[in-house]
């Protein structure tokens, strides 16, 4: 059986790429430093504690598991905190990536597949936005994540390094087993945001301006199911084991939610009353980030199953009550 390592395998993504893996018959090599992830939601292969920064732990997993591919999830994913923070996320999702891939060519792994973003994109001119769009990323967060990709490009053509970036729109669900799910600390997605108002462990939810230029005034985002996301990651792992070469690709459904419908769809799945507070707009918000995913459709053979929000936020709210009922009892 192949060794895949995953770095970030304690996160909400990674897991999901780990359980992934294991039912396509991979072994995934869980590698995280449990800052932001949890041991509960490593399940499904070795673990191995380690942060991507520490070139001899690298070394000694690397040799020990002998992995042929990397799929790296490891990263810092709060944009207002890069923004306040900045060189954290230079510090750990750029060097530390690039100790990672300093350690891949070292050791001859000449397939990597990176856990990307939307927003890389900034404020689109184009909608839905297509990989061509020219990056102008607002934020620390979605520069570090663009030098990466940049980098990777360099690699395949210096060492060989053939390389997928994944560029993800709004991450939402859960495992459709209701075995793990999102679970972040502190907590700025929308989705488990609704939720946890709905199970009354918030007292309601905050909507962030109702005067954007969308048609009900709210922010409207693409929201791809974490199952589809790590469908993507899987034939992303075997366009590279075909000899497929480095690219970029979109993750998206190609259609967008506002804030406005997802608490009301929120509302309608798990039959509570969602109460809301409107407050002003958050500085650096973009109306609208819509995702055009033909290219991975077309390229990687990639369908996504879930694009129903409300199948969405069923799959979330169903993990969502009995994980947090568990860890409060």
């Amino acid at each position: 059986m192949t060794n895949i390592l995953v770095t970030g395998a304690a996160g909400y993504i990674g897991s999901h790429a780990c359980k992934a893996l294991a039912k396509e018959g991979y072994i995934p090599i869980g590698y995280d430093n449990l800052v932001n992830g949890h041991p509960w939601a490593v399940r499904w292969g070795p673990f191995e504690n380690g942060d991507i920064a520490d070139k001899s732990r690298l070394d000694e997993v690397i040799l020990r598991y002998k992995p042929e591919a990397i799929m790296h999830f490891a990263a810092y994913a709060y944009v207002r905190e890069s923004v306040q923070n900045p060189l954290k996320y230079y510090r750990n999702n750029v060097a530390g990536s690039i100790t990672l891939l300093e350690a891949i060519c070292k050791h001859g792994i000449d397939r990597f597949i990176f856990s990307s973003t939307c927003a890389i994109y900034g404020h689109p001119e184009v909608l839905p936005i297509p990989e061509m769009h020219t990056p102008r990323p607002s934020n620390p967060y979605g520069k570090s994540k663009l030098m990466v990709e940049q980098i990777l490009k360099d690699l395949d053509l210096t060492y060989g390094v053939r390389s997928v970036s994944l560029r993800y729109f709004n991450a939402a669900g859960a495992d459709i087993e209701a075995e793990i799910g999102e679970d972040h600390n502190p907590e700025t997605h929308l989705i488990p945001l609704v939720l946890d108002t709905a199970m009354g462990r918030r007292q309601n939810i905050t909507i962030y301006g109702d005067a954007y230029p969308t048609p009900d005034g709210t922010c409207i985002r693409d929201y791809i199911h974490v199952a589809d996301l790590v469908d993507a990651h899987i034939l992303a792992l075997r366009h590279l084991e075909k000899g497929g070469q480095t690219s970029c690709f979109n993750l998206g459904n190609g259609k967008g939610f506002s804030v406005k419908e997802v608490i009301e769809t929120a509302g309608r799945v798990t039959g509570k009353k969602i109460p809301t507070v409107l407050s002003s707009r958050q500085a650096g918000d973009v109306p609208i980030l819509v995702g055009d995913a033909r290219l991975a459709m077309r390229d990687l053979g990639w369908s996504p199953k879930f694009s129903s929000l409300e199948t969405q936020i069923q799959h979330a709210w169903e993990w969502h009550q009995q994980h947090f009922k568990k860890i409060e009892q």
